[in-house]
C-alpha cells in the first residue's frame, strides 16, 4: 500500500489476532519463494485479458500472494500488521459479530477485497494484455477501510513524524485517501494501482454494513460527536 501511515494504539497479539498472523506468514512467505520466479510469478500476476480469454479467474486472488519487491512486500505486510489485527478483535467483540462470527467476517473480507479491489481494473484492462498488477495492496485497503467504519476518528499519522506533530482523524484521512487515490488513478503517471487502492477501500467500507447496516448510523453519530466536540 502506498501511502505513509499507522494507528494508534497497540498492537494485538498472536494469541487475539491469529488470522491476521496467518494471512501474513502466508503472504511474506509465497512473496519470497517467488520474488525472483519469473515464470510461476507471472502465472499468479493480475492479468486481465488472460481471465477474459483464458477464465483463469485465480488471478483475482493470487496476484495478492506475490510482491514486487521487499519494500511492497514490507509495506503492505506493514499497514496489514498495524490495522488487520486491531480489527480482528474488534469484530468478535460482542458488540459487534462475536467470536464465531466476527473472525469468519474478517477472513471474508481480506479475501473478497482481493477481488473486489480488482473488479475495476478486470474491466478497463480487459482487452490490454501487457496489463499486470500484484500486490496484497487493494486487501490491505478493505481492511484499513474497516477500521476506519468502526472507529471514525481514531488517529492516523505519517511514518517517521510523531503523533504529536502530525496526524489526521480517521474519517478525514479517508476522504483525503479516495480523492488522492481516484487524482492518481485518472493521471496515470506512475506503476501504482490505484484503481485497486480506490475500490479496496470502498469495498472495506461497505462490506461491514452489508451485516450490519447500523455502523453506519453510529458512523455518523460518532464523526457529529467529535465535530460538536471541537466547538
Amino acid at each position: 500500500m502506498n501511502s505513509l501511515f499507522l494507528q494508534l494504539g497497540g498492537e494485538p497479539s498472536l494469541y487475539d489476532a491469529p488470522l491476521t498472523y496467518l494471512i501474513l506468514a502466508i503472504t511474506v512467505y509465497t512473496s519470497y519463494r517467488y520474488m525472483e520466479n519469473s515464470d510461476e510469478k507471472r502465472k499468479m500476476l493480475f492479468n486481465a485479458a488472460a481471465i477474459d480469454q483464458y477464465n483463469q479467474w485465480y488471478r483475482f486472488f493470487s496476484h495478492g500472494l506475490i510482491h514486487k519487491d521487499w519494500m511492497h512486500l514490507g509495506f503492505n505486510c506493514f499497514v496489514l500488521f498495524m490495522f488487520g489485527g486491531q480489527l480482528e478483535v474488534l469484530l468478535k467483540n460482542e458488540a459487534l459479530f462475536g467470536p464465531l462470527v466476527g473472525p469468519i467476517l474478517y477472513l471474508t473480507l481480506y479475501i473478497t477485497g482481493l477481488a473486489m479491489s480488482s473488479v475495476y481494473s478486470f474491466y478497463k484492462h480487459r482487452y490490454n494484455s501487457s496489463y499486470n498488477a500484484l500486490g496484497a495492496s487493494g486487501a490491505v485497503s478493505s481492511i484499513v477501510f474497516a477500521s476506519i467504519l468502526l472507529n471514525p476518528i481514531a488517529k492516523i499519522g505519517l511514518i517517521f513524524i510523531p503523533m504529536e506533530v502530525l496526524s489526521l482523524r480517521a474519517f478525514i484521512f479517508g476522504v483525503l485517501y479516495l480523492a488522492y487515490s481516484a487524482y492518481k488513478s485518472k493521471k496515470a503517471n506512475d506503476n501504482i494501482g490505484h484503481d485497486a487502492h480506490y475500490w479496496g477501500s470502498v469495498w472495506g467500507f461497505i462490506f461491514l454494513l452489508m451485516f450490519k447496516p447500523s455502523l453506519f448510523l453510529d458512523f455518523i453519530r460518532t464523526i457529529q460527536w467529535y465535530l460538536s466536540s471541537l466547538f
